[in-house]
């Protein structure tokens, strides 16, 4: 169960595992209110139960749970996994109906600065099973929810390694992309890639004074790939980059449909966030292209980087900092910057595949479904 199927991590997870239990012989029914990824759901094997799941409507959200209740019996479900605290009510409701398992996935850091959020947060311990996609989210949900601890695992979130592999990037996908971020043929300035939604806590604003205090700084293109969250922000940013005499360097370019081919124009691959991030799709996704990425040195992205090695870990926030990493980056030596790509590929292929986290995920599914039998 998923709240909407459009662009996003959980959504393509969901996606992933569906094909994933299809390709192991199982049937995947994946409630959610639908969108545009609805095709790619359906061509991997998986098939679409439209339910409003997204909705926090009480009324609604029991609605959901009968009609649920209903589709596990007549379905012979065996299994329930929620994704997103909304659809977790009815999930529950129906999981205890009917007497089959419930896991829940932690894909984000759920605040709860009152105990009514905290009340609300909680849906997503009640079930037999809570994930927590990285051991950073382990911890914030053992802060939140120390009674949890027996029943938390965790399974790290998966980048499909063959989507994601530089082989498979045609050099006509290359040429398309960089026509359409503007970048002629004989621009040979060096990609800094930030790939995230355009809002304040991904740390677009903080990158563009880090490049404008670099030296040099005339020989980089600041690509800002993602869908616009604020107009507000995307016109603060576009202000900033004019104000720090980068205009021409700094380029908004809305969501990114190829991103495999992004990252492989991409000489480093930027992760600023300042606030703490699950997991950080994009720099698994980063490594598995061969890039080496600097994220801030908090969260997810701080387990999936291994500073020095397959990255650079940098201050959250810290402009000046962000500024020397880009230098030192920028003068690492191609063999150098290769063999951290080199890396981080066997890292992300080992700990953070598509394949392992199935396993790990399946693994889980069939000790709680064995224990019902």
């Amino acid at each position: 169960m998923t709240p909407r199927l459009n662009a996003g991590g959980v959504e393509r997870l969901t996606i992933d595992v569906a094909r994933a239990v299809a390709a192991a012989g199982g049937r995947s029914l994946v409630a959610s209110h639908g969108g545009k990824l609805e095709p790619m759901l359906a061509s991997g094997g998986g098939e679409l139960i439209a339910l409003p799941v997204q909705s926090k409507n009480p009324l609604v959200i029991a609605a959901n749970a009968v009609r649920l209740a209903r589709l596990i019996r007549r379905q012979r479900v065996s299994l329930v996994h929620v994704r997103s605290r909304a659809p977790a009510f009815s999930a529950l409701l129906a999981a205890r109906a009917t007497g089959v398992p419930l896991v829940a996935t932690y894909h984000g850091i759920y605040g709860a600065k009152t105990g009514l959020k905290r009340w609300y947060n909680a849906v997503m311990t009640r079930g037999d099973l809570v994930i927590a996609n990285s051991a950073f989210t382990r911890d914030h949900i053992l802060a939140q929810h120390p009674a949890v601890a027996a029943k938390l695992v965790v399974i790290p979130e998966g980048v499909d390694t063959d989507l994601f592999d530089p082989a498979a990037v045609s050099a006509d996908r290359l040429t398309a992309l960089r026509a359409a971020w503007g970048l002629a043929p004989d621009d040979h300035r060096r990609v800094l890639l930030l790939a995230a939604r355009l809002t304040g806590w991904k740390g677009q604003d903080m990158i563009i004074g880090a490049v404008r205090r670099m030296a040099p700084r005339e020989g980089v293109v600041l690509i800002l790939a993602g869908r616009v969250e604020s107009l507000r922000y995307a016109r603060q940013i576009q202000v900033a980059a004019a104000a720090s005499g980068l205009s021409d360097q700094v380029r908004l370019v809305g969501a990114v449909d190829d991103m495999p081919a992004a990252y492989v124009i991409a000489d480093l691959v930027l992760a600023p966030s300042p606030s703490p991030e699950s997991f950080g799709r994009s720099v698994a996704e980063a490594g598995a292209m061969r890039r080496p990425v600097l994220a801030s040195d908090l969260g997810g992205p701080a387990e999936t980087v291994i500073d020095g090695q397959t990255g650079w870990l940098v201050a959250p926030g810290d402009v000046d900092a962000w500024a020397r990493a880009l230098e030192a980056a920028l003068s690492a030596t191609p063999k150098s910057l290769a063999g951290m790509g080199e890396a981080a590929r066997a890292r992300i292929e080992g700990l953070y595949s598509l394949k392992a986290m199935c396993a790990a995920t399946f693994a889980a599914y069939r000790r709680l479904v064995e224990g019902r039998a």
